[in-house]
């Protein structure tokens, strides 16, 4: 299953990009499964992120949420802005 990944603001600056397509491996089935399997790929700062916000298709979603192949998965801190 290939899904797009959106990191912004803080996570954006501190992991060094603002996005990636990644195929998952089998058993990542949730958001929290994602980003846990992300922190084994060393993008420690989304285990360390106080109050990690995501989003499904540009909707809130919880660590729960279920995954299908060609979701876009957004990871943010709870405030952003400029």
């Amino acid at each position: 299953m290939s899904v797009k990944i959106l990191y912004f603001a803080g996570l954006r600056e501190a992991l060094g990009i603002g996005s990636e397509t990644l195929e998952l491996p089998a058993g990542v089935a949730t958001v929290g499964g994602l980003r846990d399997w992300l922190v084994g790929l060393g993008r420690e700062r989304l285990a360390s992120a106080k109050n990690l916000r995501c989003a499904v298709n540009q909707q809130m979603a919880g660590f729960g949420a279920a995954l299908r192949s060609g979701d876009e998965v957004a990871f943010f801190p709870p405030v952003t802005g400029g």
